[in-house]
């Protein structure tokens, strides 16, 4: 029942995820079921015909209330209990599902996850980590969002969620991780930043240092790739929505040079924020997506398969066995 074009986006992209998943993996469209009926059979008796048989994957689960984007996130878990987020959460504790996505409220997604799936063994807070295009290969930064202010301890276990991320989730092999900040240099940065670089540096992760804002679409530094970069939430989601205007301004000004319309969705595909769907909150036990509030029934589709492989990749259950290793030997 979240984001801007819910129901019918996220029904769409439930049926266009079914048609792509092995015919074991089945979906369950969690809200009002009158309402997610309605929207189900327009799509089948219209444009997605073609899906018909898909159908006996698809359950429905009622869920009366429907948290609003303008819901303060505290108070919409605990007033609204029966809200398609609430219920959907509720099921991964109740072994009825796997994992969880949503284009809703990203602040009651993060709380209600909290609350009902709880957080692993010695994770202060959760983390949503999105997936950054470059030059090289894709970089995963977090937090995205989640932690405006952060404390150094804090942004040393983004890096433990973040590296276990890449492994599991990207299939880097000792994923290289920087710390953002205004220079290359380890007294660059303010307190929190410079007190996060030498924690990071006796954590046994691979940390090549910190890296800065030009190193984002590069990849990496001048001599090193990266695969992780860790940084507070209101820096990376202030970034990541910079680079979510890119992609429209360099299409514009390319039409405007009179280069085709069939080229530049080519060239500029991996921009879109659609091709990667959605952004895991990690630390939480269990496997809650959160997608763009302006899913496409596209972007649902590919969130629906990150979900997929989080759960396939035994992601979750990493994270909870390393976290709790490094607050064993921080003990």
């Amino acid at each position: 029942m979240g984001g801007d074009f819910a129901p019918q986006a996220t029904v769409a992209g439930a049926l266009l995820a079914l048609a792509e998943l092995d015919p074991a993996h089945s979906i369950q469209l969690v809200g009002q079921t009158a309402v997610v009926e309605a929207q189900l059979r327009a799509l089948l008796d219209g444009d997605f015909a073609a899906h018909a048989s898909l159908r006996h994957r698809l359950s429905i689960v009622e869920a009366a209330e429907v948290i609003e984007m303008t819901d303060k996130p505290s108070a919409a878990v605990r007033g609204k209990p029966n809200s398609s987020m609430a219920v959907g959460l509720r099921m991964q504790t109740e072994g009825l599902s796997d994992a969880f996505v949503s284009a809703g409220s990203t602040g009651a997604q993060m709380a209600a996850s909290m609350v009902i799936l709880r957080l692993h063994a010695g994770v202060k807070r959760p983390a949503i980590v999105t997936l950054f295009p470059s030059a090289r290969k894709t970089v995963a930064v977090l937090d995205s969002g989640a932690n405006v202010d952060c404390s150094a301890d804090e942004l040393v276990q983004f890096a433990r969620l973040g590296a276990t991320y890449a492994e599991c989730m990207l299939g880097r092999a000792n994923p290289a991780v920087g710390l953002l900040s205004i220079g290359e240099e380890p007294e660059k940065g303010n307190a929190v930043t410079k007190e996060t670089h030498q924690l990071l540096q006796q954590t046994g992760l691979n940390f090549i240092g910190n890296v800065e804002g030009r190193d984002l679409p590069a990849g990496g530094t001048e001599h090193q790739q990266v695969d992780v970069v860790v940084c507070d939430g209101f820096v990376g989601n202030v970034i990541l929505k910079f680079y979510e205007g890119v992609a429209p301004l360099m299409m514009q000004t390319l039409r405007n040079a009179g280069v085709s319309a069939n080229q530049l969705e080519a060239a500029l595909k991996h921009l879109d924020y659609s091709e990667h769907g959605g952004a895991p909150l990690l630390g939480v036990k269990g496997v809650s997506i959160i997608a763009h509030g302006k899913s496409s029934p596209r972007a649902i589709k590919n969130a629906v398969k990150v979900a997929m492989q989080a759960v396939t990749s035994g992601m979750n259950e990493q994270i909870g066995r390393r976290l709790g290793v490094a607050a064993e030997n921080a003990a």
